[in-house]
């Protein structure tokens, strides 16, 4: 009897040595799947997948998933793409990937999960010597959009390792799937109050400045929260996206890359209490005006008429009087000896 695609799943993470660094989803724990928030739909589809027979396809006839479970522009996960490519190099792929009839290309596919697999299959292949030796390993299953979402959602159950903000836009993309909240719950493993909670800062953080940002590993609720409430302000949106195509901006890491937009944010709504209207003020006695102060974010500045030069010269004789009155005014402590 074939064996099941559970056990192909175990048997394949022992024969692996320790030292072969591979994609998640190929080698999952059997001990995390028990605790799994989505074990129940793991079982079902594992239960799916021995009824499917295993294919060998182009992988240029294969498109990516169109909901996007990762951010692209991430360091650590070209490297763990790179690492994967050298361990199915040398491997092989263990793991098929489960695809769907593309819905507008004919003789194409779309990828539900094993979209690492795919694009590291992809990087051998341009390296290739003879491209069109290299396939890659599939099961082919009718899907409509909702359970193309749903079956991807399931492998990000079983890896559990998306960042928080990656997280909050996949709980976009089940929404747009049609999933309520409450379905949401046992795919993403939250509460119903969670998941509201990344609806708020989807909802307050524009898409392209999250995904300038980048999936921000180690980055949690509480920063992403204090950001959105930054970005309640519309001119605080406009100061992060002058930041984005800097050199200092790009060149960072997504942790730094968000720390760096709420300094900017932040600057923005300094800006809009530290700068109060100009404020203009005449020394004037009986209609007589003997100068004019004004005050604005710049600074403070005097002027003087040309006609009481007489008293600009009896203000500057005095000044050094005026300046010790001050200072003694301003700090009592001190007193002259």
């Amino acid at each position: 009897m074939k064996k099941s695609i559970l056990q192909r799943m175990a048997a394949a993470e022992n024969r692996t040595e320790s030292t072969v660094v591979s994609d998640a989803s190929d080698k999952p724990s059997l001990a995390r799947r028990h605790s799994s928030p989505v074990i129940s739909n793991v079982g079902r589809a594992l239960t799916q997948l021995t009824e499917d027979s295993v294919i060998s396809l182009d992988p240029d006839r294969i498109d990516r998933s169109p909901y996007r479970d990762r951010f692209g522009n991430d360091e650590d996960a070209a490297k763990e793409l790179e690492a994967l490519k050298v361990s199915i190099a040398s491997e092989g792929q263990k793991i098929p990937v489960l695809v769907r009839p593309h819905p507008t290309k004919p003789d194409h596919y779309q990828l539900a999960y094993g979209y690492r697999r795919w694009a590291a299959i992809k990087a051998i292949m341009a390296e290739a010597d003879r491209p069109e030796t290299i396939k890659i390993r599939a099961y082919v299953r009718e899907l409509s959009d909702r359970q193309l979402i749903e079956e991807q959602s399931l492998e990000n159950g079983v890896r559990e390792n998306l960042t928080w903000i990656e997280q909050a836009m996949w709980a976009v993309q089940l929404k747009s799937a049609g999933l309520s909240h409450r379905a949401m719950c046992p795919i993403l493993g939250a509460s119903e109050a969670a998941i509201s909670h990344l609806f708020r800062v989807t909802e307050a953080v524009p898409e392209d400045i999250i995904l300038a940002i980048g999936r921000a590993k180690g980055v949690g609720r509480p920063k992403w929260t204090a950001f959105a409430e930054l970005l309640k302000d519309p001119s605080s949106a406009a100061r992060v996206r002058k930041i984005i195509d800097t050199v200092e901006f790009r060149g960072a890491d997504s942790s730094s890359r968000i720390a760096q937009a709420i300094r900017a944010a932040s600057a923005a709504a300094d800006k809009v209490t530290a700068e109060p209207a100009e404020e203009i003020v005449d020394f004037a006695v009986g209609g007589r005006v003997f100068g004019r102060m004004k005050s604005n974010s710049a600074g403070t500045t005097v002027s003087i008429p040309k006609q009481e030069r007489a008293f600009a010269r009896w203000l500057a004789d005095r000044m050094p009087d005026l300046l010790s009155e001050y200072n003694n005014h301003s700090d009592p402590t001190h007193q002259e000896v």
